[in-house]
């Protein structure tokens, strides 16, 4: 005799809005509208290592949800990972791959290279075909040298000298362009990253606030800089907007009077006796 176990649901993410999705567009109907993110992440490879920045501005559509959002993900003791997109996703889908590489530490003993959290990541993300709203700026340093991945909400990725993701990636990327080198210094590469991402603060509406900056050198030696540096500094008032009773001139005066008024409650029964 056989026993049913009632179903338990899978682990991970949940489409069935998206199959839901579907059956709407199918009979015609309006589809929901995606909520529209924002960032700037940038990532370059210098002379010791790899540099990586990330604004702190997490918006939804026209509302700044949060002005000291953490844009910069561990992965490993010898890489870390940036994230645009859809905040929820890039956190857990930068979780998860951080679990499954320190497994993989455990049981080889040996530093996780970062080909390999990058070929996890690219897999994961490939077989949800886009839905999972992450882009990622994947920098570390393992045996082989230093690595710096460039990875796409559908599962591609490229390996480049120095990449920028998100709404402000245009702007950032225009300060790479002109000003990246290779063997860069360690502190001319930080202010060309904090310089890019301020560009992505400064032109574009959905990055903002503080500059966080993460360096990765060679020898497993990591510096988080966790609010780097302030770009959008919020202005001072100058004066003070509190007056004084009486500064405003009162140019007409009209007093109402009001009559009190009772109301008298009429029941049912009293209506029909009557």
């Amino acid at each position: 005799m056989s026993v049913l176990c009632p179903e338990i649901p899978a682990p991970g993410f949940s489409f069935d809005n998206c199959r839901r999705n579907v059956m709407l567009e199918n009979k015609g109907l309006v589809l929901p509208k995606a909520t529209k993110t924002g960032t700037t992440i940038v990532g370059i490879i210098y002379k010791d290592g790899v540099i990586l920045g990330a604004d702190t501005r997490a918006t939804e559509d026209t509302t700044v949800a949060d002005k000291n959002c953490e844009k910069i993900h561990y992965i490993a003791p010898n890489m870390y990972c940036c994230g645009a997109g859809t905040a929820a996703d890039t956190e857990m889908t930068t979780q998860m791959i951080s679990s499954q590489l320190e497994l993989h530490r455990l049981y080889t003993g040996r530093v996780v290279r970062v080909a390999t959290a990058n070929q996890l990541l690219k897999q994961y993300l490939f077989r949800y075909q886009g839905y999972v709203g992450a882009a990622l700026v994947l920098g570390g340093v393992d045996t082989t040298g230093s690595h710096l991945y460039c990875i796409f909400p559908h599962g591609s990725s490229d390996q480049l000298h120095y990449t920028t993701m998100g709404s402000g990636s245009l702007a950032a990327m225009a300060v790479f362009e002109s000003r990246w080198k290779p063997d860069m210094e360690e502190a001319e590469g930080v202010q060309l990253v904090r310089d890019a991402i301020a560009a992505g603060i400064f032109n574009d509406l959905g990055s903002g606030s503080n500059v966080d900056i993460c360096i990765i050198r060679k020898g497993g030696n990591v510096d988080y800089k966790r609010t780097y540096d302030e770009a959008n500094k919020k202005g001072q008032k100058q004066n003070s907007y509190k007056y004084q009773k009486g500064t405003t001139a009162v140019l007409t005066t009209k007093v109402v009077d009001v009559e009190e008024v009772t109301v008298r409650r009429i029941e049912t029964e009293e209506m029909d006796t009557a």
